[in-house]
């Protein structure tokens, strides 16, 4: 390491303390904003993104050499949007404080509160995959629990990163809210500070990385991982709605969504007429591949992973459909890669193995649900599972049996998108939650109180004990057998 890269780190450690020192004593100076003021900020948050919204959308496409103006729409600004509207209707609930039970016999006349506080300086490392989304969800929930917040960007949202700095003191202040661009460097930095709570979305090795670096200054975390997500299409559900449904989403930002379906299980008998539909959809969807619809794979990097990963199957004795009928190619000016569908795939496959976060979808074939079962137990539990089923009792069972971040019934993602439920994952697929009310709590410190009431009856069993005592506690105990 250069001399000139230790000064440039020193430059930038400098520069994230005096952040993040800035912020907390602007949280000291007011520590539980009002109703009023938190309402007010999730507002200004809402009038950022409407005011600037082209802007927003058209550095998203840079960043990724072009990314469909409708997706970064529906996928980023609406559910943003959304989710701030229907955070301001639910927040003054969600403050209240909240009576809890009290042993009267040992209590009498005494109170327990549990009070919502804001914990501080929320950290958050938001990905490229949706930069707005992924940013602005979890601050929402972050100004409704009235903490400040310090936002790293991906290094491949530099455009989006430059243009959320540049817009952002317009609208707050740097010391409750500020965004950091990331050229390569910063990431370790970051999660080293001694953040109040820190939500990183990402990769499970970087993930592992950020958690190690937390643990350092015992620094709580939230972790949105990935994983292998499974879709399981069971006998009676209709193969042409289930094709229609797993190849949209799997063609959505070309894959590159965490909770995207990893690979498929079929019905024995059904793999034909899949692949029968799927290739007539996509010829529907995408009649010219260069057109804005299609977004391109985010860097030259993962552009040549998913090459690999399919070289890989095929080379294993993978049988693969091109979906775009060899009009994609390697060396493809915007990335553009060509959606495929795998078959015959086997656990020593790449695209077996870890998370494709693009338009590969290995497909496995079975008879009886409890190969489905055993075969994702098997193997780390995935963000999200899709079974594609009107039997509510297999429904259930997979629900039951299966262990995963989220279920999404008889199509994909969506449970993301609701407001009203919270997101996570499980095991190695991430921890915690955010959206909604359980966001709310994940930002907050749920301050237990006790209020002692005007009969303090404890004071009859301090020290000399003798009869009295030993009779009220005699008492006691009975009244709790």
């Amino acid at each position: 390491m250069t001399i000139q890269t230790l000064t440039r780190q020193d430059a930038d450690k400098t520069l994230l303390q005096n952040l993040l020192d800035r912020q907390r004593r602007a949280y000291h100076a007011n520590p539980v904003p009002s109703y009023q003021q938190r309402v007010q900020d999730l507002k200004t948050l809402a009038r950022m993104l409407h005011e600037q919204q082209e802007a927003i959308v058209e550095a998203i496409c840079s960043d990724y050499g072009n990314r469909s103006r409708e997706e970064t729409l529906l996928l980023e600004i609406y559910p943003a949007l959304a989710g701030i509207k229907e955070t301001i209707k639910s927040l003054k609930k969600w403050m209240r404080p909240r009576r809890r039970h009290i042993d009267f016999k040992a209590y009498p006349l005494s109170k327990n509160t549990v009070l919502p506080q804001p914990l501080g300086v929320i950290g958050v490392i938001v990905p490229w995959n949706f930069p707005i989304n992924l940013s602005i969800s979890p601050l929402t929930n972050i100004f409704a629990a009235g903490n400040h917040a310090m936002v790293k960007m991906s290094t491949n949202s530099c455009r989006l990163a430059e243009l959320l700095k540049k817009i952002s003191p317009k609208y707050f202040p740097e010391e409750k809210l500020c965004f950091i661009a990331d050229y390569g460097e910063i990431g370790p930095l970051f999660s080293s500070l001694k953040l109040d709570h820190l939500i990183f979305t990402g990769s499970s090795t970087t993930g592992r990385a950020v958690m190690r670096s937390a643990a350092e200054n015992l620094t709580p975390v939230t972790l949105e991982l990935g994983g292998k997500s499974p879709a399981i299409v069971a006998p009676d559900f209709p193969i042409e709605k289930a094709a229609e449904r797993l190849i949209h989403w799997k063609m959505v930002n070309a894959g590159q969504i965490c909770v995207n379906v990893d690979y498929l299980f079929l019905p024995e008998n059904q793999l034909d007429s899949f692949i029968k539909h799927a290739t007539q959809l996509i010829k529907k969807r995408f009649p010219n591949w260069q057109s804005p619809d299609y977004t391109s794979i985010i860097d030259s990097a993962s552009h040549q992973r998913l090459w690999k990963t399919l070289d890989d199957a095929i080379d294993k004795g993978a049988k693969v459909y091109d979906l775009s009928e060899g009009q994609l190619k390697r060396d493809d000016s915007l990335r553009k890669f060509p959606p495929h569908i795998l078959v015959n795939v086997n656990s020593d496959m790449l695209a077996m193995q870890r998370e494709i976060f693009g338009p590969l979808l290995p497909i496995m074939t079975y008879s009886r649900p409890e190969e489905v079962i055993d075969y994702i137990n098997a193997h780390p539990r995935p963000l999200a599972i899709y079974p594609y089923t009107h039997d509510k009792n297999l429904q259930n069972r997979y629900i039951e049996q299966i262990m995963s971040g989220g279920v999404s019934i008889n199509n994909c993602v969506l449970h993301v998108g609701q407001h009203d439920i919270p997101f996570g994952g499980v095991g190695e697929s991430g921890m915690g939650h955010y959206h909604g009310y359980e966001g709310f709590l994940t930002f907050s410190k749920l301050r237990p109180v006790y209020y002692q009431g005007p009969i303090d009856l404890l004071k009859l069993m301090r020290p000399p004990y003798g009869k009295l005592s030993n009779k009220i506690l005699n008492f006691m105990l009975k009244m709790v057998r």
